[in-house]
């Protein structure tokens, strides 16, 4: 037993050596490269960190490849860098496999700028093994293929079981499916909108404010501002306004949310001169709050 040991452990040893010295050089191999491509050495850790897989990874099968397919797309290598450190994914998904999809959706007339948007925010696509499916439901929905509204129609229809439950969520909140159809063909981002926000906009538009949650519709997109920087102040400030018979019941209460902020000073706060002061100071305590919850770190829902 005793002779034996020793060999058992020089075996180990020489193992671990050995992998250590492979890792080192395929991290050295890949730190010049990525330099030379102008990434920053702190860029480059934290590549690493979100994508350790880069330590056991070719540089001349997997990295190289992989960079050289996403400059098709991406405009610059800063934006290839971010669409790898984001996506972990994307190095395990064979690469034949994403070449095909990607030469699918050219074929089927994607734009490359939605093709792009889909590196950056929904790589799963690329490691699909159905995507015509996938390809055919959201061209039957109306969508051109050869516009970016396409590929985010692709984003959100991507998760089936997560498209249902949004579904869910706003049937909750007093939509039908044929409103919540009617609203993802105007506005498909309104369906990458994450349940929390729904809930959460929809708690403060509905119960805090009393309004009905189908005046959303006309505008869904409100739905994707930030609730405490965009949505509860200007909310507050309407509302006063059709407490004080200042604002017609009948006035659109979407539109507002999609004016810039000068345009909705002057149009809700600076043109009721009585009421002004008192308006401007409510608007800029909510706008205040949020900046700071911001500068504290403290979640926001934006």
């Amino acid at each position: 037993m005793d002779f034996h040991t020793p060999t058992y452990a020089s075996s180990s040893e020489n193992h671990h050596f050995y992998f250590h010295q492979n890792s080192t050089k395929t991290y050295c191999q890949s730190l010049i490269f990525f330099l030379s491509k102008g990434v920053s050495s702190s860029d480059f850790v934290l590549l690493l960190t979100a994508n350790p897989r880069i330590l056991r990874s070719s540089l001349e099968k997997r990295i190289i490849p992989r960079f050289e397919l996403l400059s098709r797309f991406l405009k610059t290598n800063k934006d290839i860098i971010a669409c790898l450190i984001i996506g972990s994914n994307l190095s395990a998904y064979p690469y034949e496999r994403i070449v095909a999809n990607i030469n699918l959706m050219t074929d089927f007339g994607v734009c490359n700028s939605a093709i792009a948007s889909l590196f950056q925010r929904c790589q799963p696509i690329f490691g699909s093994t159905d995507l015509i499916k996938l390809l055919e439901e959201v061209k039957g929905l109306g969508y051109d293929p050869s516009t970016t509204t396409f590929g985010t129609a692709l984003m959100a229809k991507m998760n089936i079981k997560l498209w249902n439950r949004k579904v869910d969520t706003f049937k909750k909140w007093g939509w039908s499916d044929e409103v919540v159809s009617r609203a993802f063909r105007s506005h498909p981002a309104v369906m990458l909108v994450s349940i929390g926000k729904i809930n959460l906009v929809m708690s403060f538009w509905v119960n805090q404010l009393g309004w009905n949650s189908l005046a959303i519709t006309k505008k869904p997109l409100v739905l994707r501002y930030s609730l405490e920087k965009r949505i509860i102040p200007r909310a507050l400030v309407l509302q006063y306004l059709l407490m004080k018979g200042l604002r017609k019941k009948d006035a659109s209460l979407v539109n507002p949310f999609n004016y810039t902020e000068d345009l909705f000073l002057d149009k809700f706060v600076f043109s009721s001169k009585e009421e002004s002061d008192y308006l401007l100071k409510l608007y800029e305590e909510k706008m205040k709050l949020a900046n700071t919850k911001e500068k504290k770190g403290m979640p926001s829902t934006t």
